[in-house]
């Protein structure tokens, strides 16, 4: 029944390393609002786990923040009536969450300037504008 979460091409959490908690859900049910255990809190240490390398772990604490409580990912599913969908909704969020976290940083932008005949367009279409609206005033000779 547990599985693994696959985060991307590279990167696989182990079922083993993830903890899962159940409880009653909060807001309006049906016949069984009181009797199932919808509602999914999924934990997986960070910090702690041998999976990732050390500067990932560095990258993604960076990233995380303040959602790490001593190392360790909380998330917590409540949205669908099933526990199985529950649990499918954390994992696949855990996942979305850890990908973004141990993602490259983004290549730093190179500044540009723009080109002479762009901006030679863009003075010519401002002597254009601002001429239409010198003609739209009436004459004081």
């Amino acid at each position: 029944m547990l599985e693994d979460v696959r985060v991307n091409d590279r990167l696989t959490i182990p079922a083993a390393e993830l903890s899962w908690r159940f409880s009653r859900a909060s807001g309006p049910g049906g016949q069984g609002v009181n009797t199932t255990d919808s509602r999914v809190e999924l934990s997986w240490d960070v910090l702690g786990s041998g999976l990732l390398p050390p500067f990932l772990k560095e990258r993604a604490a960076e990233r995380l923040g303040n959602r790490l409580v001593n190392g360790v990912i909380t998330l917590t599913a409540t949205e669908h009536r099933s526990q199985l969908r529950n649990r499918e909704a954390a994992a696949a969020r855990l996942a979305a969450l850890i990908a973004g976290a141990v993602s490259a940083p983004p290549k730093a932008r190179r500044a540009t300037k723009p080109s002479r005949g762009s901006v030679e367009r863009r003075i010519a279409e401002k002597k254009r504008r601002a001429q239409t609206k010198r003609n739209r005033r009436p004459d004081h000779d």
